[in-house]
């Protein structure tokens, strides 16, 4: 009797852990149950794996959501091609500048609990930032070569100018201004150093712009997380995974990998051209000795599932199976465009630049479609989505009640077209 009793016991254990593993979005029994064409979703698989056999990309996984249940969720080609590891739905990706919507929730959570104030100077949180100045080039008349010009901020740069990359920080790599080049010299990626450490190097460098004045993508959501740990008390690593990724069953994100989950990691296929594997961003640490640096603007390691999880809540306008990570008012903010109509918009990148040429801006946290035209590419106004420069992708469309997730780890360069073909397909599988 006690031995049945025991193996009973074993059973339920085993049971209940695989439904708690396997929680997640239900799966449409036909994409037509969710107002998808089966047929016309099929071009995804058709166009992704004819790419894997002639060698333009390792593999992919493609996930598109309606309603709350998944239409189409498909691993393609390779996890790691020279290995000849296949692609698996539960693949580990480098997710990059998908970290950067994380970290702007976790911040408009702080904002929720009246810790943060979106309209306070970053120095209120930071005191290092209190006396930044804004380099500013001009010519040396003697010999005609630029020189860097250091002015004071006209106005403090508030919260809300680093949710929103109105700030005047920007990445090095991405111009080659004086200022520019000075944030590449100041070894701004390094992954041993603390956040802490990170500011301060920060911190000495000059703004390219006045805060408020123009929009350009750079290091501004790195900041956002050293202030979630000041604010918060926990190391910002811990944030994410107490605050976020375990009430949405995110259990494969996070900014290092365990022993168990770094044989499930995407890799970049290598370049005949080079023998090596394409760079274009510091390489993530695997595992928790190795690093010190939780990057808020792209440290993340992500699955397609866990994304997913991450992007229902959105579209729920901030919950997800009875975890309330936000307010609807607040998400409502969140993906609103929060940038003045003739503010310059610098460096944006084809289909994300935020411009009015694309009927484009910028929430908190990630780009938002304002009209449907003149943007080439179908959608929905109100829709809203960002990427990372490994080439990870999501949108979400809350008129149409759904996103979609391309996981993938190539050349940023190469992405553009993936993304673009993506939104094609799904939008033309609607019916």
């Amino acid at each position: 009797m006690n031995r049945k009793r025991i193996l009973i016991s074993v059973c339920l254990f085993v049971c209940l852990a695989n439904c708690v593993y396997s929680q997640g979005l239900p799966t449409a029994k036909h994409p037509e149950d969710v107002g998808f064409s089966s047929e016309r979703l099929d071009r995804i698989t058709k166009l992704f794996q004819a790419d894997v056999d002639k060698g333009a990309i390792p593999g992919a996984i493609i996930l598109v959501a309606r309603d709350g249940k998944l239409a189409y969720f498909h691993a393609i080609g390779f996890q790691d091609r020279e290995k000849h590891i296949p692609m698996k739905n539960d693949a580990i990706f480098r997710i990059a500048s998908m970290t950067k919507p994380i970290t702007s929730v976790a911040i408009m959570m702080l904002a929720e609990e009246g810790k943060i104030d979106l309209l306070a100077p970053v120095s209120q949180y930071i005191p290092e930032f209190k006396d930044l100045k804004v380099g500013v080039e001009k010519t040396d008349p003697n010999t005609g070569n630029p020189t860097l010009s250091l002015e004071d901020v006209k106005r403090p740069m508030t919260v809300q100018d680093l949710l929103r990359h109105t700030s005047g920080l920007v990445y090095g790599p991405f111009g080659n201004t004086l200022v520019h080049q000075a944030y590449q010299q100041a070894d701004l990626f390094n992954n041993s150093q603390t956040l802490a450490e990170f500011i301060t190097k920060l911190s000495k460098l000059p703004l390219a712009h006045q805060p408020g004045t123009a929009w350009e993508y750079g290091m501004s959501i790195d900041v956002l997380s050293r202030i979630v740990e000041i604010v918060s008390g926990m190391p910002f690593d811990l944030f994410v995974e107490e605050r976020i990724a375990k009430p949405l069953a995110m259990r494969d994100t996070a900014f290092y990998l365990t022993a168990v989950q770094a044989p499930r990691l995407a890799e970049l296929q290598v370049d005949p051209a080079t023998g090596k594997r394409p760079g274009g961003a510091p390489q993530d640490a695997l595992t928790k000795e190795k690093m010190k640096w939780f990057s808020g603007g792209g440290g993340l390691l992500s699955t397609a599932p866990d994304y997913a999880q991450f992007c229902q809540m959105l579209l729920n306008k901030g919950e997800l199976d009875g975890a309330r990570l936000l307010s609807p008012k607040t998400i409502a903010l969140m993906d609103s465009d929060q940038l003045s109509p003739g503010i310059p918009r610098i460096g944006g990148y084809e289909d994300l630049n935020p411009s009015q040429e694309l009927a484009q801006g910028f929430g908190l946290g990630f780009a938002v479609r304002t009209q449907i035209g003149p943007n080439p590419l179908p959608g929905s106004v109100g829709d809203f989505f960002w990427a990372g420069i490994y080439g990870t992708y999501f949108w979400i469309d809350p008129q149409e009640k759904l996103f979609a997730v391309m996981m993938v780890q190539m050349p940023f360069a190469q992405s553009g077209y993936y993304r673009r073909t993506l939104r094609e397909f799904v939008y033309s599988a609607l019916h």
